[in-house]
């Protein structure tokens, strides 16, 4: 029996892979075709031992995979057979010529778009899943267009808002669906083809549509109101620590407010991923583009926050070990910038763990997904570094501990017998206020949380 539709995403990576997936899981009817130029990623997407760690991603991949769900590295031939096009390539910070630092590198989004229009044999929706700029859409259309063309191209966005570490949980009951198209009537009509796909296991009422340009810039906005409710706790967190005040108590009080919410309001060494900082950036580069300065400045703001967040933590381990870190051996308790996920994409664990081996300190790094990803992170820095899977083993002989990823296994290890195996004094820096700092204390280690006083025997 022939599949109802053909869909090709162009991109394996932490978006693509993923929403592919469950969309051939959800919709056997449909033949879904994920391409890279990666021939090692996609072996991995093909393998037993998949490129991405994401709790459930296994068993909705191992489901579909060779029914309805396919991993290549043909892209002309996808290209050729299939009528909706996901784009999720990687669109990074630009880091040369103009808008190096902020805006966006389109350099790989440009190359698939021509590949695209190159060998496209019939009409195509074309699907944004990657981050994109404002009016990106419109760049490809004529990208797409352009030249002597009997085709049709139809652009939409679909942004992902998807959370790493929950991200099958996320796209098996999103919050939302939005998905942007041009208001003709042949862009309504692509657009309720990408309606349908979702529909077979998404209620109605949660997919949203709008125009184009609303479509691109709500994923910009939706990650720099997150990023900003993080940098907003984590600017109180200082003030709390200089007026012997609790963070999470006073989180606690403002959450309930339900005006305000609780979610994003815990204090932490800083916040990272693949999303926040480029996005945020890439939507201060569009506010200089337009002249709206004070704009720009406001959300430059919120960065600014978290990287002074990360240098305050470790000012704040320089001081308090006496102010020398030169030959004591520390122990990082995680390098993913969040739990269940082996992501180290803008962890803070990697400018925590630079700054660490220029003051000379002796790393041990314990992480139990990144630690493959924390090598590659620290190739090349200057300094002693370790890595160790067992944090048990991890933590032998070492001065202090600095907890960098919520791992719900760091709140249940048997901290006295870590405590015998340090050396003294025995310090834990804990930038995720996940440990139980009274209890800590009480064995004999010196205590120092996020936004809150320190326990200290000294």
């Amino acid at each position: 029996m022939p599949f109802k539709r053909n869909i090709l995403c162009i991109g394996a990576g932490y978006v693509g892979g993923p929403t592919m997936a469950m969309i051939a899981f959800k919709c056997p009817q449909y033949k879904v075709t994920v391409v890279d130029i990666n021939p090692e990623r996609i072996a991995q997407w093909n393998s037993d031992d998949l490129p991405i760690y994401e709790p459930g991603l296994d068993q909705v991949v191992r489901a579909a995979r060779g029914r309805n769900l396919f991993f290549s590295t043909e892209i002309e031939k996808g290209i050729q057979a299939s009528d909706v096009i996901f784009v999720s390539v990687n669109t990074p910070t630009k880091n040369f010529g103009a808008g190096a630092g902020m805006a966006a590198d389109l350099q790989y989004w440009d190359k698939t778009a021509r590949e695209i229009r190159k060998y496209s044999r019939s009409n195509k929706i074309i699907v944004e899943k990657s981050t994109l700029p404002v009016k990106t859409a419109q760049a490809m259309e004529r990208i797409l267009t352009c030249g002597d063309t009997a085709l049709s191209f139809d652009v939409l966005s679909n942004p992902e808002f998807l959370a790493e570490g929950t991200a099958i949980q996320d796209l098996e009951n999103p919050d939302r669906v939005l998905i942007g198209s041009s208001q003709t009537a042949q862009g309504i009509c692509a657009r309720d083809v990408l309606v349908e796909i979702y529909a077979n296991w998404v209620p109605r009422e949660k997919i949203i549509t709008s125009n184009i340009w609303s479509s691109e810039l709500s994923k910009l906005v939706a990650n720099a109101f997150l990023a900003q409710r993080i940098s907003s706790v984590n600017s109180i967190s200082a003030l709390c620590e200089k007026a012997d005040a609790d963070v999470q108590e006073v989180a606690r009080a403002v959450g309930m407010d339900s005006r305000v919410g609780a979610k994003f309001l815990n204090a932490s060494v800083g916040f990272g991923g693949s999303c926040f900082k480029k996005d945020i950036l890439n939507l201060v580069y569009i506010c200089r583009y337009y002249d709206l300065r004070e704009v720009a400045d406001y959300w430059e703001g919120v960065v600014k926050i978290n990287e002074y967040q990360k240098e305050r933590f470790i000012l704040n381990m320089l001081q308090v070990m006496f102010n020398t870190l030169a030959g004591k051996k520390i122990c990082l308790f995680g390098f993913a910038f969040k739990a269940d996920t082996g992501d180290t994409r803008e962890s803070p664990a990697i400018q925590i763990a630079k700054r660490l081996m220029e003051e000379r300190a002796d790393l041990v790094i314990t992480d139990p997904k990144a630690i493959d990803n924390a090598k590659e992170d620290l190739k090349g820095a200057i300094g002693n570094v370790t890595y160790v899977e067992d944090p048990l083993d991890a933590t032998a002989g070492c001065c202090a501990i600095a907890v960098m990823t919520e791992w719900s296994l760091y709140k249940n290890l048997d901290y006295r017998e870590i405590y015998r195996k340090m050396a003294k004094p025995a310090f834990i820096f804990d930038g995720r206020n996940i440990l139980d700092h009274e209890a800590l204390h009480n064995m004999g280690f010196n205590v120092f949380p996020i936004g809150k006083p320190p326990l200290t025997h000294f």
